[in-house]
Order: C-alpha cells, then structure tokens, then sequence
C-alpha cells in the first residue's frame, strides 16, 4: 500500500497492545438506538483470534443485556465525553447486521479483526443487533466488537444504525451467517483506495458453492431484478444483492438511505448509480451459511419489496413509457378508426374499438402526467437528483402556458361537440346514425378530458414547485 497515495489508508504505528476500551450507551443518531460493548482499534493479540494477548475486561452492562434485554441498556448511566483516542476516526469498520447469529458471528468477527492486522490497518468490527435473544451480543463483545443495539427492525433498519455508529473512513457490511469470506477485505479496500465510492462483491463472478443459494434465487430472483436494475438505473452492477460491499462512509451518508427491509440493498446502489457516485465490482464466493435455521429472507415478499423499490424510483418504466406507449397506440388508432369501418382479413374494426383508442390516449396522457408529477416530487424530497431535461422544459412551459394548451383543447372539444349538437339540428333533432355521430362525439370528448386535465395539472406541477416560502419556483 503506497504511503501518501490519493485517498490510501493511513498505516497505524500504534503498537498492538492497546486495552479495549469499554463504550458505555453510546447515542447514535439514527432512530431509536443504543450502544453497548468494546471498541476495537487495534487491540490485543486475543481480540484478532491469534494468541492469549491481554484480557478483555468484562462490559459494565453485558449481562444486563442479556438478561434483562436491550431496552434496560437505554435506561442505564448517562453519556459520556469520548476521549481524544476514542473520538479520532479509524481506516474501517467491519459492519455486520446480527438476529440470532450465536452460531457464526463469533467465526465472522474473528475473521475480520485477523484481516485488518494482517494488513496493517486501524479498524472496527460493529454489530448492528437487531434483538438477539440467542446471547448473541455476549458472543461480539467476547472476541472484540462493538455492539450497537437497534430498536426498528428490519435488515435496512440494522445496517443502517451500524453505519450510523461505525467510526472508519471506510465500511464493509457483510452477513453475519458465515457465507461470506471476511478475509477477502483487501480487495474492497483496494478498491476504494483506487478512488471508488462503492465497491460491490459479485457471487456470480466469484462462484456460488452448492448448497448456498437456491435454484429460484439463483437463476430467477437475483438475475431478474438486477437486470431490471441495470436497464431501469443505467448501473455497472451484476449482482444487486451481494451482502458483502464496502464503501466510503462519507459517500454513503450523503444518500440519505431510508428503506428498512432488504431491498436497502438496491436501494445502496440505485442511489450511488442516480447520484454519480463512482461504483464497481470484486468477485466474491458465497459459501453455505452456518445457520440452524430459516434465513431471514423471505422469498416472495422480499423479492416484491426490491422490485417495488425499483419501479418507484424510475418514474420513467414506471409511468413515463407505458403512457407514451398508450398514447401513441390510441392516437394511431383513432386517426385510422375516425373516417370509417376499417377491415382487415375479414375482421371489421369499427366504433367499438374507437372507444378503445379513445380510453387508451386518455389513459396514456394521465400517465404521463403521472410521471411527471412523481419526478418533481422525487427531486423535491431529494430521493433523486435534479434533472437537468426537466429543468429546461419547465423554463419555457409555466403555468400560464399550460392553462392557455389546456384552454385551448377544452375548447377545441367544446367546439366539436356544438359540431354535433349542428349536425342533430340539422336532422330536426330526430334519430341519428351512430356510426357518424360518435365519430363527431368521440374526439369531443377526448380533447374535452385532455384539456381541463391539462389546467388541473398545471395548478398542481405549480403547487409541487413551490418553495417553502409559499412562492413558486420560476
């Protein structure tokens, strides 16, 4: 690792015989967490796994955890100041979500502490808890993690307040189930020291051991969302749901990450993709986890909740091309509908399928509009990031310009509709043909529909672009 290199890890010159620190209900600001165990800054032989070393000394509150579960640890002493050492940023944090992992997380933390001294650098294991009752937070503050107990559940939920709690330049999150190979650090880290935001492991390149992964997941679920991730987002990415990434927290932070459940996963890198945050990918194995249990993974639903989360951020595949779609289908078929029956093979295609083409321009226009509508909201709210198309379109279509187009083809319809009303007149107001006075009605109708929603939309994109102040955006 070259000295002095563009965003390179600083090498420690601590000597390895430093006492873990004990860290009291440490606040951590995001939700409703707490924070109980041992730091790790590069400690004692014992805390890596490799020798006897110097003891760790017991945490003030461990067995309250365990045996009068996290919510006691929130009601203990007060914070306290940090110290100069305990305040001073570290090179990584090994960050892993934990919910009854008694069997494997001892063996992960192990691994991750033995990487981090074989390659010489100052960093953290942080175990996210998510509720354990299993012993598990004795079992991290035992071989030298720091435990960081979170009251929401859920897998974004755990992630993201050990990303909050973790102290180093760089983040590794990976799962505590034994699967993933904590050993292979220095790739990530090389990496990021190449000046990457995100680096992600990729099981498909690095190979999938038998047993670790289904065939539904691995030849359906995971292919198919992260194609629909890269086609919907433009993303490098091959794998959206590596659990074994690491990034650079400050990049990370700045996203603003929400989601609580698994697709936080796909949430990490269609945010990192949207905001031009530099990503790529290392191969990583995925062996079989070291459970005596069901994972927490649940197929069907969390499988939904990811493609939900894609399609909500893209309004585009979302609203934008299906209205398009609509649009041009029902525009084409009504200009080939409008002066008579048509015939193909056989087949008369007449008012009954106008009526269609009718409902399919509207359906198309509403859905445009949709799009339209959840971008700027999106924009607004900061979940995606300024679009420089939109911003240009909306310099020249105001609100006055809107309500004159929507005026316009009210009108427009208003006036076909006095058409018709002539026609009838003309036949003294007796029975009409239907095949000719629909045709007369129809576009009426549409262009009717067309323009009042156009005037309603206009007074709503105003009101969505509005500042706080009550003033809207020019």
């Amino acid at each position: 690792m070259k000295t002095g290199a563009p965003n390179s890890l600083k090498k420690s010159n601590c000597p390895i015989q430093m006492t873990p620190v004990v860290r009291r209900n440490e606040a951590i600001d995001c939700g409703k967490l707490t924070a109980s165990g041992v730091s790790f800054m590069e400690k004692s032989d014992r805390a890596f796994g490799s020798g006897p070393g110097l003891p760790l000394p017991p945490s003030p509150n461990e067995n309250e955890i365990l045996s009068l579960g996290l919510s006691h640890a929130r009601q203990s002493a007060p914070l306290r100041a940090e110290s100069a050492d305990e305040a001073e940023q570290l090179d990584l944090s090994v960050v892993m979500p934990c919910l009854n992992e008694r069997l494997t997380l001892g063996a992960c933390i192990r691994k991750a502490i033995a990487t981090m001294k074989a390659m010489d650098i100052r960093g953290e294991v942080v175990v996210a808890d998510n509720g354990s009752t299993d012993g598990s937070q004795a079992i991290a503050l035992e071989v030298g993690a720091r435990v960081i107990a979170v009251e929401t559940r859920g897998y974004g939920s755990a992630l993201r307040g050990g990303i909050a709690a973790a102290r180093g330049k760089y983040v590794v999150m990976g799962d505590a189930d034994d699967s993933y190979d904590f050993t292979q650090l220095a790739d990530f880290v090389n990496k990021l020291n190449e000046g990457y935001d995100l680096v992600m492991g990729n099981r498909f390149q690095g190979g999938i051991r038998p047993g670790a992964m289904s065939p539904l997941h691995r030849f359906l679920g995971n292919p198919v969302l992260s194609r629909l991730g890269r086609l919907f987002f433009k993303s490098p990415i091959g794998d959206f749901h590596c659990g074994l990434r690491a990034f650079r927290k400050e990049a990370i932070d700045s996203l603003q990450l929400q989601s609580s459940g698994m697709e936080f996963a796909s949430e990490m890198i269609v945010k990192a993709t949207l905001f031009h945050l530099r990503v790529t990918e290392v191969p990583t194995v995925l062996s079989p986890d070291g459970r005596d249990r069901p994972p927490h993974l649940r197929t069907w639903r969390d499988g939904w909740r990811h493609l939900r989360f894609l399609l909500l951020f893209s309004p585009s595949w979302l609203f934008l091309y299906p209205g398009i779609s609509l649009f041009v289908l029902g525009v084409a078929m009504s200009i080939w509908l409008l002066p008579g029956p048509q015939k193909v093979r056989g087949v008369t295609f007449d008012l009954h399928t106008l009526l269609f083409g009718a409902m399919s321009v509207l359906m198309g226009f509403q859905s445009i509009y949709f799009a339209t509508f959840s971008k700027v909201f999106a924009i607004r709210e900061g979940l995606l990031p300024e679009d420089r198309r939109l911003t240009r379109l909306f310099r020249y279509i105001t609100l006055e310009i809107g309500l004159a187009i929507g005026a316009v083809l009210a009108l427009l319809g208003a006036g076909t509709w006095v058409f018709g009303l002539a026609y009838w007149s003309a036949r003294h107001f007796g029975a009409l043909e239907p095949e000719k006075t629909l045709r007369i009605v129809i576009p009426g109708l549409v262009f009717l529909t067309m323009g009042v929603q156009i005037i309603l939309s206009s007074f709503l994109l105003s009101v969505l672009g509005m500042r706080r102040g009550g003033t809207p955006q020019p």
